[in-house]
């Protein structure tokens, strides 16, 4: 029998109810700061240098802000609606800096739904200590067939110093 963190499941658009909630948790790690920056192109100083961040309004580096934004596309992805979603929009709005080590949690909410499968969430995002970052509003297409597969594995990746 497979283990359920090993498995995605999703929620189709007749399963959703307004009202639903699902939650996803990532902490932010240095590895994967410099990672979002290798990937994405964004090399700000005040992610990446310690010494620039200082003088900044921040005082120490901070965490992209569309990293905290990814994270709500993850939890759109694989938790709710899960496998087969089709993200259509997504509004920001940045409340706070995300630093190292931060854990986040987004809260996604379904607002309402629409036809032709379109569903609205409201999307909120979490530090530990309970302070919102991030606030904004998904749209999507929910999946109409249910759909239940292993989770991808991905391979290991190692920042060269």
């Amino acid at each position: 029998m497979s283990d359920t963190l090993d498995t995605l499941e999703n929620i189709t658009y007749d399963e959703l109810n307004e009202g639903d909630t699902a939650t996803f948790t990532r902490t932010l790690s240095e590895e994967e700061l410099v990672l979002f920056a290798a990937v994405s192109g964004d090399v700000n100083p005040v992610h990446l240098d310690s010494e620039f961040a200082a003088d900044s309004v921040f005082k120490e580096r901070i965490a992209h802000g569309m990293w905290s934004g990814s994270l709500i596309s993850a939890a759109l992805a694989t938790v709710m609606p899960g496998p087969g979603t089709v993200y259509l929009e997504q509004s920001l709005n940045f409340k706070r800096p995300v630093k190292l080590d931060d854990t986040l949690t987004v809260t996604l909410s379904v607002l309402r739904k629409e036809p032709k499968n379109r569903v609205v969430f409201k999307c909120d995002v979490r530090n530990q200590s309970n302070q919102r970052v991030v606030g904004g509003e998904a749209r999507v297409i929910a999946p109409t067939e249910k759909v239940s597969l292993r989770k991808p594995r991905l391979p290991k990746i190692t920042i060269e110093s």
